[in-house]
């Protein structure tokens, strides 16, 4: 009882303060500690001013400003909002059932991705590179209804759908002959470069803010393995042609270290998972300044929870294959200086426990600043974006605050405190 009485208040608060800041102008947030997202300083008396949805100053604090509305955030480390860059919202989320996604209509689908998508703000996490979903732009449509405010969620960037080779990772194998399921679940099946190339073009008329390819098998799809080319080199690059001339950027999946290395080759922005890479196709994503989005804590809610729910024995016995392999591999890269970003493929465990990664980026070798960076203008910085990511003049106001210093207990992102979206208070 007492429990729900403390929601009660807090959300009340929240209320409260939403209405006062909705009709100001100006917001006047003083920081106990700031972690700015982009340096690796941290600073103490800050103000930050927000005029609207942006950022306008970070300095000491002051009076409060004529007309502004002051926020005491003095007790909490203030950090800019969270960003996943490997997430799966407008999706059912992993389970046993396969043909779940055909089982779901795409407004069902639309709806649970709305839930998702809550989840995941109310977790801290205020963008989201949403890499794929099996019913072809439902992406795009809770991306927009998100953006138009008609629910609440993190901003989304989409990609609309996989580019994959038929009965490749990016599609829904074993359910029924793949050429009988519904078109929106094959719009990226392509078996040629020319045919990659037109997929592409269609998704980016289709509202995609970019491309998603898989070059290699996949772990969570039955008939492929991991490490196995499917996307060609030649279908990669007329992809990276299409998406680059647009201003658009292409990720990859891929796991085996050929896959990544066609991909790399072919000019792709970012390679998800990297889990069986080896030195050679590290080194090439030094040298390219390739970016790695490496989920590497799902592989223990894989072997947990999946064994447990029944899960297929193939996606068992693939992820017991990558799940330390890629650890490893995530060490190396740290070691040498890699880009790597925060991603943690949201949705093969339940949503809003995004943050669980960051004690497993500390663990394999990052600092916890270097892992809060990754999360924050490092991930920004990947995804090509300029006004998030930060807290700094110009970007967004979106920031959270935890009551323990995060540097000093990495796990403290786990339990978000407060979320704050383009000004207003999530909670």
């Amino acid at each position: 009882m007492r429990h729900l009485q403390r929601c009660a208040l807090a959300g009340a608060l929240v209320a409260a303060f939403t209405a006062s800041a909705t009709n100001a102008q100006t917001l006047y947030i003083e920081a106990g500690r700031l972690i700015d997202g982009q340096s690796d300083n941290v600073r103490t008396g800050q103000c930050i001013t927000v005029e609207y949805e942006r950022i306008v100053a970070v300095a000491p604090c002051g009076a409060t400003p004529e007309g502004a509305t002051r926020l005491d955030w003095s007790g909490f480390t203030v950090l800019p909002g969270l960003i996943d860059l490997h997430t799966h919202l407008a999706d059912l989320g992993q389970s046993a059932d396969l043909a779940a996604p055909i089982k779901s209509s795409p407004a069902e689908t639309a709806l649970v991705g709305a839930r998702n998508a809550r989840v995941t703000l109310d977790a801290g996490f205020t963008s989201v590179r949403d890499v794929g979903t099996y019913r072809g732009l439902t992406d795009v449509v809770l991306r927009n209804a998100i953006e138009r405010g008609d629910v609440p969620g993190p901003r989304m960037w989409v990609a609309g759908a996989y580019i994959t080779v038929p009965g490749g990772g990016g599609e829904l194998n074993g359910v029924m002959p793949n050429d009988q399921l519904p078109p929106d679940l094959r719009l990226g099946v392509a078996s040629t470069p020319e045919e990659a190339a037109a997929k592409a073009a269609y998704l980016l008329d289709h509202g995609a803010d970019f491309i998603k390819t898989i070059a290699t098998g996949a772990v969570l799809a039955i008939g492929t393995e991991p490490g196995a080319p499917e996307l060609t080199e030649d279908q990669l690059r007329a992809v990276v042609k299409v998406a680059h001339a647009r201003g658009k950027k292409v990720t990859a999946h891929a796991h085996g270290a050929e896959g990544m290395k066609n991909a790399i080759r072919a000019g792709v922005d970012s390679i998800e998972h990297a889990s069986l890479a080896d030195e050679e196709a590290l080194q090439m994503a030094k040298k390219h300044g390739t970016w790695l989005a490496m989920d590497i804590y799902n592989g223990d809610f894989i072997d947990a929870e999946g064994t447990k729910e029944g899960w297929p024995e193939e996606y068992l016995r693939k992820n017991r294959e990558t799940t330390e392999a890629q650890r490893a591999v995530f060490r190396r890269a740290v070691e040498l200086g890699v880009n790597i970003g925060y991603a943690t493929d949201a949705g093969v465990y339940p949503y809003g426990l995004n943050a669980r990664q960051f004690k497993y980026m500390v663990r394999h070798g990052m600092t916890p600043m270097q892992a809060i960076r990754s999360a924050t203008g490092r991930a920004a910085e990947e995804m090509g974006r300029s006004d998030v990511g930060a807290i700094v003049p110009g970007r967004y106001a979106d920031m959270v605050a935890v009551k323990t210093d995060p540097l000093a207990d990495i796990g403290a992102l786990e339990a978000i405190d407060h979320v704050m979206k383009g000004g207003k208070l999530v909670r």
